[in-house]
């Protein structure tokens, strides 16, 4: 079986939704133009030899829509020759293409292939614009299958046990550390700089047009205190613990890696960024789908070969803190390898981009950390009842 590396690795700061930096930017721009910056960064590379484009996402329909993986390809490359195609494993998209790609090259079917996810929730609405669950299969006793994630996170909380004001000093340690680490400027190497173009209409009804660009994460809060956390009102289940503030803010961004054979980097003398050591996706119960990495996690472990303690640095997406933490409980993981610079709860959660947005952060934190030749981990739970979970080896 062939080698298959990632080689470069890049994503877009993380806007608010709806109405955040990036309420005026098409989905398939933010994977365009993050796709463009890569092949700028490899400006020898002809593109013709890229296999194929695979972009995660979690609503494609409407912007999203049309096959959105194959638009991308045009938009991005720039040619007719690349081919493109759209992957849905909810939140865990992003992270499947880059399963997918590797595992497409390691078995000889390709030698490069760009992978990752784009999303904009301020575009299109959870659950997109028209559900149309399945009335037999709810009446059959299934309606869990169609449960909104904000009750998956209470069934989980109430299951294991994890109270508000423990979710809510989760929540606060998320800002907490999302602010050091862009203080620190941690983040500024894996971000591509977005241009936005705002058309409004003033107060004197005239139409204006401002520009601006977005190159940091919008999301984490400086001005947060487990007070405050503790006053607000739970959402999803009257006298329940899930709140908008111990929840993953709605998102927009994108993020992309280039995946290669090793005939191929030998070839262009490239240096590997990473590779996959191993990928795995397991079901659960609709209902406490956030405990999904509680299944993956020991599954993606037990196909490298490795221990939870030969893992460096884990990034588990911040869906909601309740199962976070029931996760992390659960598989006992060491608080101080986990989203060591925040989580989805600050930093956001743009659906079918977070996965390869984790995988590129995991990257570039273990470069700055000199962690050569380490293992990492990015994991999360996935709507109606499954997690993933990918182990990466950091060069």
């Amino acid at each position: 079986m062939k080698e298959a590396y990632i080689v470069k690795a890049y994503r877009t700061a993380v806007g608010k939704a709806p109405r955040g930096v990036f309420r005026f930017k098409r989905p398939d721009d933010l994977a365009a133009e993050t796709i463009n910056y890569m092949m700028k960064q490899l400006p020898e590379f002809d593109k013709s030899r890229i296999d194929d484009v695979i972009v995660g996402n979690a609503m494609p329909e409407a912007e999203q829509g049309l096959n959105m993986g194959r638009l991308v390809s045009l938009m991005g490359l720039n040619t007719e020759e690349v081919p493109g195609v759209t992957v849905n494993r909810y939140c865990a998209s992003g992270l499947e293409t880059i399963a997918i790609a590797s595992a497409k090259i390691q078995v000889g079917m390709a030698d490069c292939i760009i992978a990752g996810g784009s999303e904009s929730m301020s575009y299109i609405p959870m659950g997109g614009y028209k559900p149309v669950p399945n009335y037999k299969t709810a009446h059959e006793g299934h309606e869990s299958y169609y449960w909104g994630m904000g009750l998956t996170a209470e069934a989980v909380a109430e299951k294991y046990k994890v109270s508000k004001e423990d979710q809510n000093a989760f929540a606060y340690q998320s800002h907490q550390k999302a602010i050091k680490a862009q203080n620190e400027g941690r983040f500024k190497d894996q971000i591509v700089p977005i241009e936005v173009e705002e058309i409004f209409v003033d107060h004197s009804n005239k139409k204006q047009t401002k520009t601006y660009t977005v190159d940091q994460d919008q999301g984490p809060r400086a001005d947060t205190s487990e007070e405050v956390l503790n006053k607000l009102r739970p959402v999803f289940a009257e006298g329940g613990s899930v709140t908008a503030g111990n929840s993953s803010q709605m998102s927009d961004g994108a993020a992309f890696v280039m995946v290669m054979s090793e005939d191929m980097v030998k070839e262009l003398n490239l240096e590997p960024v990473a590779k996959l050591v191993s990928y795995a996706a397991a079901g659960v119960e609709p209902r406490i789908m956030g405990i999904g990495p509680i299944k993956a996690i020991p599954k993606a472990l037990d196909q490298a070969g490795l221990k939870l303690t030969d893992i460096e640095l884990i990034e588990l997406n911040e869906a909601f803190a309740s199962q976070s933490l029931a996760v992390s409980r659960e598989l006992e993981i060491n608080p101080d390898i986990l989203n060591v610079n925040g989580g989805a709860i600050a930093l956001g959660h743009p659906l079918g981009c977070t996965g390869a947005k984790l995988s590129v952060q995991v990257f570039d934190e273990m470069k700055k950390r000199n962690l050569k030749s380490k293992h990492a981990m990015v994991t999360m739970c996935v709507g109606t009842g499954q997690g993933a979970a990918g182990i990466y080896e950091v060069f």
